[in-house]
């Protein structure tokens, strides 16, 4: 999995902007301070990509970025609250990849980042390293790469599951999302659909168990996803 480090001292912005990296499937590492990011990149920390913030509690992101460039060719993206074209200019020939201005979106700054990447290296893909990929046009999900022979209440179940991993989904929110009409199918149908994605997990991956039963209050599943 690609490890984006994020330099940013807003918490709120950081919690954003890690979420919607992960969401993709990245794993992220924060730092509040430029000086820190410095170092960890300094002692070999091994990163695809660094989102930097300009306006730094200590440092001043063009000058860490400078620093960077001396030693590693990491891509870079700034976020800063500045919006004028000359910092853009400055951003720019002092070595990072790209920019973004303040408040942006954060679904956005995720395709600047896989596009960066899917540039400088074409041979990886953030769906390569994901356990499950949901291609939304095609009604379909493949895990570990294989393709996932689902009826329509399996790929509904799982579809949901994997929009919010680790969340615990009752039986009744899963048939009041799934089902066309709830009321009329018992809760054991949830656990007979379960049972049955989790034979076909098995079949691809046996040393896994994705799905994760909660007892007395429903089901969850675990895993990188990535969305198309």
């Amino acid at each position: 999995m690609q490890t984006i480090l994020l330099v940013e001292d807003e918490s709120a912005i950081a919690d954003t902007v890690i979420y919607a990296l992960e969401t993709e499937g990245f794993q992220t590492k924060w730092h509040t301070l430029g000086q820190a990011a410095l170092a960890d990149l300094q002692q070999g920390g091994e990163y695809a990509l660094v989102i930097l913030d300009v306006g730094l509690p200590d440092a001043n992101g063009f000058d860490i970025c400078k620093q960077i460039r001396r030693f590693s060719d990491v891509p870079v993206i700034f976020l800063t609250a500045r919006n004028q074209e000359i910092d853009r200019i400055v951003g720019l020939e002092i070595g990072a990849d790209d920019y973004m201005s303040k408040p942006f979106s954060p679904r956005e700054l995720s395709a600047r980042v896989k596009a960066i990447l899917k540039r400088v290296k074409p041979g990886l893909t953030v769906e390569s390293d994901c356990e499950f990929i949901i291609d939304h046009h095609r009604a379909s999900i493949r895990y570990h790469g294989q393709q996932l022979e689902l009826t329509r209440y399996e790929y509904l179940i799982l579809k949901m599951l994997l929009q919010q991993p680790e969340r615990v989904y009752s039986r009744v929110q899963i048939m009041n999302t799934v089902w066309n009409e709830p009321e009329a199918s018992l809760e054991r149908a949830v656990d007979t659909h379960i049972k049955t994605l989790r034979t076909k997990l098995r079949n691809i991956n046996g040393d896994s168990d994705p799905i994760k039963t909660h007892r007395g209050l429903g089901y969850s599943v675990s895993g990188r996803v990535h969305e198309s």
